[in-house]
């Protein structure tokens, strides 16, 4: 070996200590690889006695994570501690611009920083490398960024988030409600004890924000990412999805056109021949389509000690060998403010379930709001409920603007007789 690479190491959760030991059972493959030798000189964790499964005691110990950036003897800083704020982006900024490559699988952090840490980067001429903060160990943003660089991609979406594609499989699966799938998650580790990143979609929205920008040149652009949750999801609506030839599953998607860009994440209905249908359980799965390669299909766990572990140890092997890439696949002077398009102007077909008093009358009143808003239903299933004197009624729309239907679900909820909230879902032709 001709040299070795010191890093410093911020972060010893699961993910941390997976690259520890990733590291040390791999070590002569990993560093034959880059003809260096990586080795971990440093760590820093906000508790240095907890039980951990690895022995940190051969390491330099920092209790202030953000001082190994001016360590002269530290080449590279991984950073896992996670939050978009705080020190986590102290660290980022300092080790940039001490001269040092970043290596981060912090996706809230680029999401609300990655513009001016690119530039930093750009600037101090140093890597920027972040694979591990985007759908795991599925290799996407060197996918995009390296191999891919040359076509012009036009739409990129898929399951982004494992925690929200768990509950779905399991309330699905089992016909657990929504609560019971959550518990069950965060029992098996699928889900964290504050889930509301997860089921909310704002994990979500924080990576397709990232895979936006590198597919599409531009700046990142999450404050205008349409973010909707599973939480209103419940099992019979799971229900009515199969028996029209659907399975409901949180979505992350960007689309570019010549008006701009469209970023959104929420509740699709998908065809169940559709190859995203059928990923299940806490596996994430990217589509990408342009205009040289058409549909592209990438599947894999999205999170995890092994698959993260993995891409951070592949990002630092770039490093190692001296790649040095425009963080977001462009030089920050080529990199572009595009005009966002809010999801009214969507063109989507709908799925809306209602709980309605069964008395005459009630279905006409509904048709008569849809019509007012141009909107054309193409099915309706209208079930007896147990009790309350209500029936389900469900409806499956043609394609309309969302704002038409927006409007609609609006004037619906006025209605006496409408007990319950309307659950809307887009069905999504992937």
């Amino acid at each position: 070996m001709s040299t070795n690479i010191s890093i410093g190491l911020a972060g010893i959760g699961v993910v941390g200590e997976g690259v520890i030991k990733m590291l040390d059972e791999r070590q002569d493959e990993i560093n034959l690889r880059c003809n260096k030798n990586i080795v971990i000189k440093a760590v820093s964790a906000k508790n240095k006695d907890k039980r951990r499964s690895i022995n940190l005691s051969k390491f330099q110990w920092y209790d202030n994570a953000v001082e190994m950036a001016s360590d002269n003897n530290i080449d590279v800083i991984v950073e896992l501690i996670g939050g978009s704020d705080g020190p986590a982006f102290e660290l980022a900024k300092s080790t940039i611009t001490n001269k040092k490559s970043l290596v981060t699988a912090n996706k809230a952090m680029l999401a609300i920083h990655g513009d001016e840490l690119s530039d930093l980067a750009e600037k101090y001429n140093v890597s920027l490398n972040y694979e591990a903060a985007v759908a795991g160990g599925i290799p996407i943003v060197k996918t995009i960024r390296e191999s891919l660089s040359g076509n012009k991609i036009e739409k990129v979406y898929g399951i982004l988030n494992g925690t929200s594609n768990y509950i779905l499989t399991k309330m699905e699966d089992a016909s657990s409600n929504f609560k019971d799938a959550l518990s069950e998650a965060q029992k098996k580790g699928f889900a964290e004890q504050d889930p509301k990143n997860d089921i909310d979609g704002i994990d979500s929205a924080h990576k397709i924000s990232i895979l936006t920008s590198i597919a599409f040149g531009s700046m990142i652009d999450f404050k205008n990412v349409y973010v909707e949750g599973i939480r209103k999801i419940e099992p019979i609506d799971i229900l009515y999805a199969r028996e029209l030839g659907y399975r409901i599953k949180l979505l992350s998607i960007s689309t570019l056109n010549q008006g701009g860009i469209q970023q959104r994440v929420h509740p699709c209905m998908v065809s169940l021949q559709s190859s995203i249908a059928k990923v299940d359980g806490p596996y994430n799965a990217v589509v990408l389509e342009g205009k040289l390669i058409g549909k592209t299909f990438y599947e894999g766990l999205g999170a995890g000690q092994g698959p993260t572990a993995s891409s951070v140890v592949s990002d630092l092997i770039d490093v190692a060998q001296g790649k040095i890439l425009p963080p977001f696949g462009l030089a920050e002077k080529n990199r572009k403010r595009i005009k966002h398009i809010a999801i009214e102007g969507l063109e989507s077909a709908y799925y809306l379930r209602l709980n309605v008093l069964d008395k005459p009358g009630v279905l006409a009143d509904l048709s008569s709001i849809l019509a007012k808003e141009g909107i054309s239903i193409e099915k309706v299933i209208q079930r007896d409920l147990i009790n309350n004197n209500c029936v389900s009624i469900v409806m499956l729309m043609h394609e309309t603007k969302e704002l038409n239907m927006m409007n609609a679900v609006n004037s619906i909820k006025q209605m006496t007789s409408v007990k319950d909230e309307p659950v809307m879902i887009r069905l999504e032709n992937v």
